[in-house]
């Protein structure tokens, strides 16, 4: 019986589902923002706020389309180590409220020496379904999982 092997990668790219629910979010939010029963300023605040926040989030969650977007995991005899065009490989200390769902991964995660907790939304369709299987069953039951990076 052979032992299984500690080397697990994966690399996802840009999802329309992902984009169609934020924009279907944004919608929403927008439509509210007017319905609401407030100043005129507020509403255009409102809208400014959303329309800012998708300016940031687009390009670096969404489309993946930003040097800083994270687009691949990588698990090593070393512990956790996400991707990003503009850092390469950075060790990461994954968070219990990691959720591994058939539909999404979600993979949150602390980089050494922030007290912040980031997160990053992998959609099935944003990998070949073996991958996200594999990710999913990885971030499940891979022994150490929650060891911060040495």
């Amino acid at each position: 019986m052979s032992s299984p092997s500690n080397y697990f990668e994966c690399r996802w790219h840009a999802c329309g589902q992902l984009l169609a629910a934020y924009l279907a979010a944004q919608s929403l939010a927008l439509i509210s923002i007017c319905l609401l029963s407030i100043p005129a300023w507020a509403c255009v605040l409102g809208a400014l706020l959303c329309l800012a926040h998708g300016a940031w989030v687009l390009p670096r969650h969404i489309r993946l389309t930003h040097g800083s977007a994270i687009t691949g995991l990588h698990h090593n005899d070393d512990g956790w180590q996400l991707w990003s065009r503009d850092k390469g490989w950075q060790a990461v200390q994954l968070c219990r409220d990691s959720l591994a769902l058939p539909l999404v991964v979600i993979v949150r995660f602390r980089l050494p020496g922030e007290w912040r907790v980031r997160a990053v939304c992998i959609p099935a369709a944003a990998l070949a379904p073996d991958q996200h299987r594999r990710l999913r069953v990885r971030l499940k039951f891979s022994r150490r999982r929650w060891l911060a990076p040495e």
